[in-house]
């Protein structure tokens, strides 16, 4: 309390932040962020625990990662908006109560269908923090370099959280039950809630963005049927008729967003945007890599608990490797990504997702536990060093007053890649298996790993296209551009 205030007095007279206060205000979104992530990585390993307890169906199983994930995609654009037009302290207040009140919920789940009713509302509370967080970091940190390390920060957060989700999670079910992972939520939101009052200051876009109301209901309606589409296809049939109308109506919505949104004056979701190919690259680099991470965290708990028959803290701790490599990593990109730039980082995550990837596909029933932690931490590597020159290239050049809708499209990104991750290479792992999961899984998931080195080879290609002459050219025309019209620019 005491040091609070004095952090509080330390403020200049005409207002503006300390580096303490800043240092503050970054902890909390950071804080934030990790619960978010948390949510999607440690859930992973509750996943035998819950199919156990309330007889959830590989389907169902898949739901409950993937309603939390797309969820939070559908509304993260929103979300970022909303907090540009209301204020972006007060909507990060609403995030932070909803999110915990919904996590109660959670772990008072008696069916798979509730579960999956309250990681809906538990993810429109995410999709209130993930955004709102990073443009409040993007509008606190004014010095360009400051911002590159700040937002480096704030993408390791996220990075750990992924990359401990497991361990956490696996302790807290061994421990304690599957419940124990949403009542950690608890007391993390109402850390950051107060923190929030005391440290984050209140601002909002000079101009925000008018209500889409139209152009949300297009997003959710694309990615709920495409995501409905790719779980469902295998247990009712590829060619069953509600199958078939997902794929189609998913397909309508995307040539219908694209038309609309491209002759609205303020699109929820802005296609100028996508023509810096920096930009562009960036958001495809988020789902990329995020789709790989999200069918490997899913299919690995499913291989060391099922297959090698491990408790879910010991297939937690299974992925420290994983973890270490990403919290080492992580940092170094981002402080890569101030002095020299993106390209270097995207090279070494991509060649380590293709390494990774490619050593997994080596995995049976009875490989070396050495072997499989290597695999691990070599992959480990590669995501750690992704997520800094994404969350850089996203906001880098984007006016500070649509801070909130920038960060938001590149957040959706990665929330996109997860609930996509989950559902296709899921999707590919059980079309292998005939039997039980335990027997088939290992041979059934050797074309998942296939696709994400092939995932890794892509992420390859894009550091070399959004970092050379032509896209910095592209950058510079479409900065151009916007500013021509609206916004101020930050270099």
């Amino acid at each position: 309390m005491n040091a609070a205030r004095a952090a509080l007095r330390a403020r200049s007279a005409d207002g503006t932040l300390t580096r303490r206060d800043r240092l503050v205000i970054l902890a909390t979104c950071c804080l934030s962020l990790f619960i978010v992530g948390l949510d999607v990585s440690a859930v992973n390993v509750a996943l035998p625990s819950i199919s156990s307890d309330l007889g959830a169906t590989p389907a169902q199983l898949q739901w409950v990662l993937d309603a939390y994930a797309l969820v939070i995609a559908s509304l993260l654009i929103f979300g970022g908006s909303l907090g540009d037009r209301l204020g972006r302290k007060r909507i990060f207040q609403v995030g932070l109560v909803t999110f915990g009140v919904a996590s109660v919920l959670c772990s008072l789940a008696p069916t798979p269908e509730v579960l999956i009713g309250a990681r809906m509302l538990q993810a429109v509370g995410g999709a209130m923090l993930n955004p709102v967080a990073l443009s409040i970091v993007t509008n606190v940190f004014v010095d360009p370099r400051e911002r590159a390390q700040a937002i480096g920060l704030w993408g390791t957060a996220f990075g750990m959280s992924l990359a401990f989700g497991p361990v956490v999670g696996g302790a807290l079910v061994s421990g304690i039950g599957w419940e124990a992972i949403f009542w950690l939520n608890v007391p993390v939101c109402l850390l950051a809630l107060g923190l929030t009052m005391r440290f984050v200051p209140e601002s909002r876009a000079e101009h925000a963005r008018r209500a889409d109301p139209v152009g949300q209901v297009l997003i959710l309606t694309l990615l709920a049927t495409l995501t409905f589409a790719i779980i469902e296809g295998r247990p009712q049939g590829w060619t069953s008729p509600g199958v078939l109308t997902c794929f189609a109506v998913s397909a309508g919505a995307f040539v219908a967003m694209i038309a609309y949104e491209s002759r609205r004056e303020e699109p929820l979701l802005d296609p100028r945007f996508f023509r810096s190919a920096p930009f562009s690259s960036s958001v495809a680099c988020a789902v990329i890599a995020f789709a790989a991470t999200g069918g490997f965290l899913f299919l690995n708990t499913l291989y060391l608990q099922e297959v090698r028959e491990m408790s879910p803290l010991h297939a937690g701790l299974m992925t420290l490797p994983m973890a270490a490599a990403s919290v080492v990593c992580a940092p170094i990109a981002g402080r890569l990504v101030g002095d020299r730039g993106a390209r270097t980082p995207m090279v070494i995550g991509g060649v380590g997702m293709v390494a990774g990837a490619l050593m997994l596909t080596g995995l049976g029933n009875d490989t070396s536990l050495v072997y499989v932690g290597g695999a691990y931490l070599v992959f480990g590597l590669g995501f750690g060093f992704l997520n800094a020159p994404i969350t850089n290239g996203a906001v880098s050049g984007m006016p500070r007053t649509q801070a909130g809708l920038a960060s938001a499209m590149a957040s959706t990104g990665r929330q996109v890649g997860t609930a996509l991750g989950v559902a296709v290479f899921g999707a590919v792992a059980f079309a292998g298996i005939d039997g039980s999961v335990a027997d088939g899984l290992a041979a059934a998931a050797r074309p998942v790993w296939l696709i994400m080195a092939l995932c890794g080879a892509t992420v390859l290609v894009l550091a070399f296209v959004s970092t050379g002459a032509w896209a910095r050219g592209t950058a510079a025309r479409t900065r151009e551009r916007i500013e021509s019209t609206s916004g101020t620019w930050v270099p």
